[in-house]
């Protein structure tokens, strides 16, 4: 088969959650333990660092992927989902996996694929894990697909254990409390393995606090070691003034990720360095700095309040859950513009009703869909946003949508894309005109 045909193979034969959600979730990782067998323990063969939470997780991967890259060691990237090309879910040192292997590995497993119909996200998950003993990795940064405890990532023993927060999302299946989703998480905690969370939160911390006692994992949380004391921009990028707590020592951060919510991960990947560093990686500050400075360059991290179009601006962003929508409502407000333009799209399973009374107003609404299943009918969406008060037209798919936000716009104006990864991930860029 040709690489287009394996795709199309994988994306049609297993179950897959972004085109059915939870119906594609496997309970148990079984088949993970079972792939991974067939294929002699891949997993057992390199280093890790296990990455997971509500929110940045995928940020604070791609984060730590290039301090190690800048560092000097040839380090595996596992995130997902991607916005154009599986290939983006499983990088060396910033290249994506080649079309070669992932036809080859597809062609070497399919008979043991029709015997066990495993899901999309376990298959990608061995061939990563494959493909980095095949590069002879020094580390990996694996990111947690949904939760952790269930994972199919959480077959590995990391070096280190990290979870960046946790907010309201996919309650249906965590949990419909945040302790339980804490606890869902916190599954990542192994026996004597340190673990980093990125955020004390009252109504949680004594949820990783008891597993890791069970565990016997030494546990930090972040921000009792550094808070971000002052921020600002300059030429696009954010420059975060980080305090060490104990000792009030000051040092400025430049990152090439914009959004400021990256503030908070940057604490996270400080105290996760800093681990490390004691655990022997050869990490030194310049190398923190540098990679900071150049994260999207390294990895090919895209849509985190990234920019795409100038006059008028046209930012995209994949937040699509309460939190994320908080995080973008700040930062609208500390934006200049003439007036906002939101093009969104979502998915059915998110609360959608809630999350859209966090929206503006004041902005005008481009209400679309991705085009898979899971997305939410723009017209259904549409509906919903005129009873929270937001007004706007729906548009069969998002690049319609976003073109009549352009052509509408003075150049002053902001058009922001969000919602939904997989909106996000239709973006043509090439087609944008004004």
């Amino acid at each position: 088969m040709t690489y287009q045909q394996t795709l199309d193979y994988i994306f049609a034969q297993l179950p897959m959650f972004s085109r059915i959600g939870d119906a594609a979730f496997k309970k148990d990782i079984t088949n993970t333990v079972r792939l991974c067998e067939y294929l002699g323990n891949p997993h057992q063969k390199f280093k890790s660092v296990h990455v997971a939470g509500t929110n940045g997780k995928g940020s604070t991967s791609h984060m730590l992927a290039a301090v190690f890259q800048t560092a000097g060691y040839k380090t595996g990237l596992y995130t997902s989902p991607h916005l154009k090309d599986f290939r983006e879910r499983i990088r060396v040192d910033g290249e994506m996996i080649t079309e070669e292997y992932v036809i080859d590995f597809i062609k070497r497993l399919n008979p043991l694929i029709k015997e066990m119909e495993p899901s999309f996200f376990e298959i990608s998950v061995a061939m990563a894990f494959e493909y980095f003993v095949h590069h002879q990795v020094d580390i990996a940064i694996i990111e947690v697909g949904l939760g952790g405890r269930l994972d199919s990532t959480n077959i590995i023993t990391p070096e280190l254990s990290v979870i960046t927060n946790i907010g309201w999302d996919h309650a249906n299946m965590l949990g419909d409390t945040l302790q339980k989703i804490a606890g869902e998480k916190a599954g990542i905690i192994k026996p004597g393995i340190q673990v980093v969370v990125g955020e004390r939160h009252a109504a949680i911390s004594d949820v990783f606090i008891q597993k890791a006692q069970q565990e016997n994992a030494p546990l930090y949380f972040a921000t009792d070691h550094y808070f971000v004391s002052e921020w600002n921009y300059q030429q696009q990028l954010l420059i975060a003034e980080v305090t060490k707590t104990h000792t009030d020592d000051k040092t400025y951060y430049h990152l090439d990720l914009p959004g400021i919510y990256q503030t908070k991960n940057l604490l996270t990947v400080l105290e996760a360095i800093y681990i490390l560093q004691q655990k022997e990686w050869e990490v030194r500050d310049e190398h923190i700095h540098t990679a900071l400075r150049q994260v999207k360059k390294l990895t090919g991290l895209h849509g985190r309040w990234e920019k795409i179009h100038e006059h008028p601006a046209v930012i995209i962003d994949v937040a699509h859950n309460e939190d994320g929508f908080k995080a973008l409502a700040m930062q609208l407000e500390t934006t200049t513009y003439q007036h906002l333009r939101i093009v969104m799209g979502m998915v059915k399973d998110k609360e959608i009703d809630h999350i859209l009374t966090l929206l503006p107003q004041s902005a005008t609404y481009y209400f679309t869909r991705a085009q898979i299943p899971r997305a939410l009918p723009e017209t259904e969406l549409a509906a919903k946003g005129k009873a929270a008060g937001l007004i706007g037209l729906p548009y069969p798919d998002v690049n319609t949508a976003l073109q009549f936000a352009i052509d509408q716009a003075d150049k002053d104006d902001l058009v922001l894309v969000c919602g939904s990864v997989f909106v996000v991930g239709e973006v043509n860029r090439t087609q944008l005109t004004h």
